[in-house]
């Protein structure tokens, strides 16, 4: 009989302080601590014959192509498997440091830092993964009061979590893999220390078990109507909401999945880089903004902001040379009636929804922010009312619908 192992640990990652913040245009002093740690998260699911899929989860804004190649590699390296078995996630924290990934977009200007990579991929690939005999169930519950989508309260939003729940022989509670959709942006500009944010919170409410935390589709979805305020308390607050409901779940029956290695399957999308206005275009779209900018701290004036934000880093980049395509690495994980579809872009929900929609796959979970990053990929209603998204986004919205169309036949494939 096939025995299903786990290997499944929790390093931190935090850097020392002195380094850049990434996720906010407006931040721009270095870190001066931690309010908590930072951490690359390892769940490896195999069997004794086969590699089976290992996911390394980090609290960092993005892992663009290089810092992903790097990361598969030391995984791998650890576990004796193929890098192409590993799936490396970010979790869009707006609270991690810059150098791991360098720039992520002309939006935020950064440099990838040779001393926090080395240091990060030396403690991934010094890691010991011991395995263990596990089984394996599923659950999904609804979470609300963690996010909305950001631009309109009653606007498309995933607010399920999707939970793979791994336990030992004896029944405890071993390992999670947890997804759910929200922007990880408790803490704002004004913030100068690395936190996790509220995804730490909700891991470290469900210790002792190692959780591995996934970002959904977000790019539309935050905490900005939902956050009653700015620090560690409301961090505390949003992660332990999430975390409650994951526990009332982890209480009830799941769906069994077969004792069998995860697979995975990979393809890479080409896909045309959208045309952007001319650079006096673009200066004219910032004032504009500029006018309608009333620096309030309040859902409206946020919003207003953004759009500033938005309109300017529009302007970047229409001032840099920008390539005609780019390839999007995407992957599918299988295991029993879950799949996992993996994409390096921030997804509206609307789009996940879809991906769900038409899947063939009894259950489907759409994650983001994965094995690469390409910025946002928006709907019509953005790209129409000139949301900041749909200013800094590569694509327009034919390319959006090749990306979706693409990725489902790739999926049901």
């Amino acid at each position: 009989m096939t025995e299903l192992l786990l290997a499944a640990t929790s390093l931190d990652v935090t850097p020392p302080p002195g380094h850049r913040l990434d996720g906010y245009a407006a931040r721009t002093d270095l870190a001066t601590g931690a309010a908590d740690p930072l951490r690359a998260t390892i769940i490896w699911l195999s069997t004794a014959d086969e590699p089976g899929v290992l996911w390394l989860t980090l609290d960092a804004i993005a892992v663009g192509k290089n810092l992903t190649t790097e990361l598969a590699v030391a995984a791998g390296a650890a576990a004796g498997i193929p890098a192409s078995h590993v799936v490396v996630s970010a979790s869009h924290t707006h609270s991690g440091p810059s150098g791991w990934t360098g720039e992520i977009h002309p939006v935020i200007p950064a440099e990838r830092e040779r001393d926090l990579v080395d240091a990060l991929t030396t403690e991934v690939r010094a890691t010991c993964l011991a395995r263990r005999s596990v089984t394996a169930s599923w659950r999904s519950v609804e979470v609300i009061g963690v996010g909305t989508n950001r631009h309109r309260r009653s606007g498309p939003h995933d607010n399920t979590a999707g939970i793979l729940a791994l336990h030992s022989p004896e029944g405890s509670l071993e390992a999670v893999l947890l997804d759910f959709a929200c922007h990880p942006t408790t803490y704002g500009p004004e913030n100068l220390r690395y936190s996790a944010d509220w995804p730490g919170a909700a891991r470290a409410a469900l210790a002792p078990a190692v959780v591995g935390f996934l970002q959904g589709a977000a790019g539309d979805v935050s905490p900005r109507f939902t956050r009653q305020g700015r620090g560690a308390a409301e961090v505390a607050r949003l992660g332990g909401l999430l975390a409650s409901r994951v526990r009332e779940a982890l209480a009830g029956p799941g769906l069994a999945l077969p004792q069998s290695a995860p697979a995975i399957r990979r393809t890479t999308l080409d896909l045309k880089v959208r045309e952007i206005p001319s650079a006096a275009e673009a200066a004219r779209l910032v004032v504009a903004a500029e006018s309608r900018a009333n620096g309030q701290d309040d859902p409206s004036g946020r919003i207003a902001q953004t759009r500033l934000d938005g309109a300017r880093g529009q302007a970047l980049m229409a001032a840099v040379p920008l390539p005609d395509s780019l390839e999007l690495p995407i992957s599918v994980v299988t295991m029993g009636d879950v799949c996992w579809v993996n994409l390096p872009v921030e997804l509206f929900a609307v789009h996940g929804a879809c991906l769900q929609a038409d899947s063939t796959h009894p259950v489907t979970r759409v994650v983001g922010y994965t094995d690469g990053y390409y910025g946002y990929v928006v709907d019509h209603s953005a790209a129409e009312s000139g949301a900041y998204e749909a200013l800094i986004t590569y694509f327009d919205q034919p390319t959006t619908t090749q990306l979706l169309s693409r990725t489902t036949a790739f999926m049901n494939t």
